[in-house]
């Protein structure tokens, strides 16, 4: 793995299997993986208050419901700051 640039505002890059890859894209491989190992190991039930009722869900489905949010919400975002 070698640290390369095209030019001088070009984003940190390396190079895995011949191909350069940004830095941040692997930072975002390796916390996907990790939510989603987070996900898979939290199987139990869980009761939520949502204002009036009282639901009974299993923790994986919260959770899995809170990082699909949260990549929406980080998605529109970010394309919203890239208008500017």
């Amino acid at each position: 793995m070698v640290q390369n640039t095209s030019g001088p505002q070009a984003p940190p890059t390396l190079t895995v299997r011949g191909r350069n890859v940004r830095i941040r894209t692997i930072g975002i491989v390796v916390l996907m993986g990790l939510a989603i190992w987070f996900i898979a190991v939290n199987t139990g039930s869980v009761a939520i208050r949502l204002w009036v009722p009282v639901v009974a869900l299993p923790l994986w489905a919260v959770l899995a419901a809170t990082l699909v949010a949260g990549v929406v919400l980080g998605a529109y975002l970010a394309r919203r700051r890239a208008r500017r």
